[in-house]
């Protein structure tokens, strides 16, 4: 619900002295020296860097958080339950803004491995459209960290030959947003369908009692 806050208050930033290349007027900051940048991870030819591997060690401490250690526990059950948590003595707010830090924080380290190991220079722009596939990359990843890793590479990997493909033979980048679509309702269908042979189910259920009892 934040993303047009968040969008607008980094395009004032970068209109700031502090934040405007020198000698331009449009917001664009200025680019990131060459021994800040992360190093690439084969050749300079490919974009693949050490964000790589940052996102990996991101992900296993995600991983480490939920399933090892006392918050992530509290962060498990106010997420499948916040009333029975609240009444085991968790604090239901406390976790709920925790999480929000945290997620945050992941969000800021994903949006520095974007510039300084891709994009180079903080624009108006530099996320793109990034917090919406990343919601899809949750839901293909069943919101688990191993998932998401999974999911993440899939998207990447379609993306990176949506482009290559279109350069190469001409077909439009929109086929590979199609796949992932259909990847995504695939992968919600079985829930849906489930949820409506158990509301059918329910229904027949109390067909059943009422003419037995009837009878």
């Amino acid at each position: 619900m934040l993303n047009y806050v968040a969008s607008y208050f980094l395009l004032w930033l970068l209109s700031t002295t502090a934040f405007l290349r020198p000698g331009r007027k449009d917001p664009l900051a200025p680019e990131v020296q060459q021994n800040a940048r992360l190093p690439h991870l084969f050749s300079s030819e490919f974009r693949a860097n050490l964000g790589f591997i940052v996102a990996l060690l991101a992900a296993g401490a995600v991983w480490w958080l939920l399933n090892r250690s006392t918050w992530g526990f509290r962060f498990r059950a106010v997420g499948a339950n916040a009333a029975a948590s609240r009444t085991a003595g968790i604090s239901v707010a406390r976790a709920t803004t925790t999480v929000m830090f945290v997620a945050g924080a992941l969000a800021g380290l994903g949006g520095a491995v974007q510039i300084l190991g891709s994009e180079y220079a903080m624009t108006s722009g530099v996320g793109g459209s990034f917090g919406f596939d990343a919601i899809t990359v949750a839901l293909l990843g069943r919101g688990t960290p191993l998932g998401t890793v999974f999911a993440a590479l899939l998207f990447g990997a379609l993306r990176a030959g949506g482009l290559t493909m279109q350069a190469s033979t001409d077909t439009p980048l929109e086929l590979v947003l199609v796949i992932q679509a259909l990847v995504v309702l695939f992968i919600a269908a079985p829930a849906l369908i489930k949820s409506i042979f158990r509301l059918k189910n329910l229904d027949s259920g109390q067909a059943v009692t009422s003419k037995g009892w009837n009878g």
